[in-house]
């Protein structure tokens, strides 16, 4: 069965399984101790923090081992916004960041501080001047990632560390779904990672954090990792991360070579062999296993059970899961179709014959989706009598409102108009990205007694 989700959790590397099971025999006293198992475990804790200190960029006694990529970098935040209260507390993160830096300054906007949420092109990249821009005299911390978990988005880590460089700033990068394939661009000041990205054990993240950085571990501490992940560490755990990721880069300009091809041969093929299709993200600077594309008329989530059903584990940032029912925030910040959304991330030693046989199987599922959900294969044509329509779609999910607007959309004369009434949050994104994609007038968007009304003017 094909695991294409490598974004979420790549598959353990063989690597990882040698040194975990090594250290498990090698590496269980605390070492602390002095005694010679003790010593023998440090022996490998130094080892492990100086290989992935040298796959980082960074000095060993720069490099802590957290026990998540998601503690390290709140810890990271915490730190370093506790590091520079005299400066201010002023935030600037992109609008596109993982969840575990939204949450984390949502956190901080609790507490008092303030957050500037920069956006994004349609490519999903902020522009670096415009961030640049986002940095005040208050700014006690920048964060950005180094690429898109969701579309694979590269961003300009380069450009906008020097502007924080400029304005005096710390900058934070996530660098959990990029680490594999090599090092961030110089210039940040604390960088995070999680291993179960790159294929080690899960449970190990890493911080590391620049000498001269202004940082205050927050919480109670201890002598273990520099005060910043207290506790007994996961020695095995720790060994077999650093070892995949030492194994990973090794591999990884032959493998990203091969895995581009794979992707660019997706990024070609669906939207010739499924019609309706967006596909989204940057298609130049982009990690080189990663695609998302988006169908219209089609419900995530019914998707995602369809193609696990045909042997398929891939994911969605879809608008229509049940366990949400809201959009995307990478998607909806982007501005691009949510509905029906699919995202593949390619694992090592995916082969040419499964990725052939994902390009066979997908348009007979989106088919099957759009045909459950009545989706229109032709407008229809019935005229309107005052030149405009109302769509009541009021307690209905997407992808519903925007399939009742296209089945109407050919009713109204062109200059026409159909206003739909929706009360789902992802119809406010949907609706003019379906507009782009039928070259329809999007109006606008005006209060309603309940929800709101969507405005569409057919242009042809």
């Amino acid at each position: 069965m094909p695991y294409f989700d490598a974004a979420s959790a790549a598959p353990l590397h063989p690597v990882a399984r040698q040194a975990l099971l090594a250290a498990l025999d090698e590496g269980w006293a605390d070492p602390a101790r002095l005694y010679r198992e003790g010593r023998r475990a440090r022996l490998l804790l130094d080892a492990a923090r100086e290989a992935a200190a040298e796959a980082v960029g960074c000095r060993p006694d720069e490099l802590s081992f957290t026990p998540s990529g998601t503690r390290a970098v709140h810890s990271g935040i915490s730190g370093a916004l506790a590091g520079r209260r005299r400066v201010g507390r002023h935030m600037a993160v992109s609008a596109v960041e993982h969840s575990s830096v939204l949450h984390a300054a949502a956190d901080h906007e609790d507490r008092g501080g303030t957050v500037t949420r920069v956006p994004v092109e349609r490519t999903g990249a902020v522009d670096a001047q415009t961030f640049g821009e986002s940095l005040r005299e208050d700014t006690a911390l920048a964060c950005l990632q180094s690429a898109s978990h969701e579309v694979g988005t590269e961003q300009p880590v380069a450009e906008v560390a020097g502007s924080c460089r400029a304005a005096g700033v710390p900058l934070l990068v996530d660098a959990a779904q990029s680490l594999a394939w090599g090092p961030v661009p110089e210039g940040w000041s604390l960088l995070a990672g999680s291993a179960h990205k790159w294929g080690g054990p899960a449970g190990v993240g890493l911080l590391a954090v620049r000498k001269g950085v202004r940082f205050a571990p927050q919480g109670p501490s201890d002598e273990r990792e520099s005060g910043r992940a207290p506790g007994f560490e996961n020695l095995p755990a720790i060994v077999a991360a650093a070892a995949s990721l030492r194994a990973v880069r090794a591999e990884a300009d032959a493998e990203a070579v091969r895995l581009r091809a794979l992707v660019d041969r997706i990024r070609a093929r669906v939207p010739a062999l499924v019609p309706d299709v967006e596909v989204v993200g940057d298609p130049v600077r982009r990690l080189p296993h990663l695609v998302t594309f988006s169908c219209l008329y089609v419900d995530g989530e019914t998707l995602l059970q369809e193609l696990d059903r045909a042997g398929f584990s891939v994911s969605s940032g879809s608008s229509c899961t049940s366990s949400t029912l809201t959009p995307s925030h990478v998607l909806k910040a982007m501005g691009v179709l949510s509905e029906g959304n699919v995202r593949v991330s390619l694992p090592r030693g995916t082969t040419d014959e499964e990725v052939d046989r994902f390009l066979d199987v997908l348009p007979g599922l989106v088919a099957g989706v759009r045909e459950q959900l009545d989706a229109p294969t032709a407008p229809d044509h019935s005229p309107a009598s005052d030149g405009s329509l109302v769509v009541d779609a009021l307690g209905k999910r997407c992808p519903v409102p925007v399939i009742e607007l296209a089945k109407v959309i050919g009713g109204v004369p062109v200059g026409g108009t159909v206003t739909v009434l929706s009360d789902d949050e992802a119809a406010r994104l949907d609706i003019p990205a379906w507009c782009a994609m039928r070259e329809q007038e999007y109006v606008g968007e005006e209060p309603a007694n309940r929800g709101a009304a969507y405005v569409v003017r057919r242009l042809s």
